[in-house]
């Protein structure tokens, strides 16, 4: 007797290749191929945030079910996860899904494609009618406007769908997704880096990974950092620190922002990934004991963080306390002077700052220039090096930092960090302004 679930793809499959809701027909003379026959049940289905999900029918009819719970949180979703083996994505052209809306209210609905070791996601979005279906697109190919691209096809970790939460008890019904179209095998540039995934659950530090890290007390709450050991770490030897902040959470066509610590790519292309301990820290809300993905949490409390896992970090891993540096992207890259000059405590500990896309003063989350320019008093370091950051905005805050200040361009022309993977001259230049600094007494 043949598979029951293996006969339900196929049918699925044919189903996507006819179907034509919400944006046209789709061209049959393409092959597809079913990407959930791995899901079994709800329990194989990835992160379920602020949703329910139940599978319903078989066949052709079988569907997943989907109802948002009212929630303080901006988004909710539910991920598909790929198999094991992957998904070996390499020489399709798309991902397609068919989602329903099943509510009273017309639905703000996001399809994402993710990938892992530190690269982008490619997603499809629309605002979907009461009673109607879109079918929704990501190219596997799109490239940010520099054409450097998104993602690698060959390390898809999930699909992600997505609501925004402007209606509560938004109902989806979503039919299966699908690869669709054969093109060339997709081929990466050679000096691309990939970043070690954090390691979920209990991992103990050491040399060559990434795990999720939690300081003392913070054991059962969900307050972590991201500590990553290089390869040629040992006990009892001595490395410098990168520090890192991440972006806010954002979910656009343009940018794809998790807005926590998991997400930091930048400490890891600044040394790609050897000579240095890198920590990819949190944004802390201690009233809820969580990571705060908006915002700064408690702007004092994660200063304090701050300086407790830098201390923990040369006190138990081997960092040299002369050799700490503090970088981040977007929020991130105003947390170099919004948090990491908070207070003459905090702003000791820091040789250097890096910001990308932003930097305090412009504004953003009570980041004023007033305040900036009495937190940049604070900075006690020896250079700043900004990406893709004006300079003409920035020249006050340096005259009373004294610090030596190095502005580049990367030319990725997109809110993102893939710019600091690969061998391009601005991240070849920071590179070499990290060494020269870590060399400096």
């Amino acid at each position: 007797m043949k598979d029951p679930v293996s006969i339900a793809v196929k049918i699925c499959c044919v189903l996507a290749l006819t179907s034509g809701a919400g944006t046209g027909d789709v061209a049959v003379d393409r092959t597809c191929e079913p990407l959930w026959s791995h899901i079994r049940t709800v329990d194989d289905l990835g992160e379920l945030r602020d949703v329910s999900a139940s599978f319903d029918g078989v066949g052709a009819q079988r569907v997943l079910r989907l109802q948002v719970k009212p929630s303080s949180n901006v988004y909710s979703w539910v991920d598909v996860p790929a198999p094991a083996v992957g998904w070996k994505l390499n020489t399709r052209e798309a991902v397609e899904m068919e989602i329903r809306n099943c509510g009273d209210k017309p639905a703000e609905v996001m399809l994402w494609v993710v990938a892992r070791h530190g690269w982008d996601a490619v997603g499809s979005f629309a605002t979907v009618p009461v009673g109607a279906a879109h079918l929704f697109r990501c190219s596997l190919r799109e490239a940010f406007p520099d054409g450097t691209p998104k993602i690698d096809p060959g390390q898809v970790k999930h699909l992600r769908i997505m609501v925004r939460q402007a209606n509560p008890g938004t109902r989806l019904e979503v039919r299966c997704p699908v690869a669709l179209g054969q093109v060339n095998a997709w081929t990466r540039t050679p000096s691309r880096l990939d970043v070690p995934d954090m390691e979920e659950g209990v991992a103990v530090p050491s040399a060559g990974r990434r795990v999720r890290y939690a300081l003392a007390g913070d054991e059962k709450n969900g307050i972590y950092s991201a500590l990553y050991l290089p390869p040629e770490w040992k006990q009892g030897g001595r490395y410098p620190v990168i520090a890192e902040y991440s972006g806010n959470i954002f979910y656009v066509p343009a940018c794809y922002s998790t807005g926590r610590p998991e997400q930091c790519v930048i400490g890891y292309g600044m040394t790609k990934g050897v000579g240095a301990i890198w920590v990819s820290l949190p944004f802390v809300d201690r009233k809820n004991g969580r990571v705060a993905e908006d915002g700064w949490g408690e702007a004092d409390a994660t200063a304090d963080y701050a300086v407790r896992a830098v201390e923990t970090i040369c006190r138990d891993f081997g960092g040299d306390r002369r050799n700490v540096v503090l970088t981040g992207f977007s929020r991130g890259a105003i947390a170099c002077g919004y948090i990491g000059l908070r207070n003459e405590q905090i702003a000791a500990l820091w040789k250097g700052f890096h910001a990308c896309q932003h930097y305090d003063g412009d504004g953003w989350g009570g980041a004023d220039m007033a305040g900036a320019l009495k937190r940049a008093h604070r900075f006690a370091g020896r250079a700043v090096f900004q990406t893709d950051n004006p300079a003409k905005n920035i020249p006050p805050l340096m005259e009373i930092m004294k610090a030596e200040t190095t502005f580049v361009q990367s030319g990725l022309h997109a809110h993102a960090c893939a710019m600091f993977l690969d061998d391009r001259p601005s991240t070849l230049q920071l590179r070499a302004w990290f060494q020269n600094l870590m060399e400096k007494q």
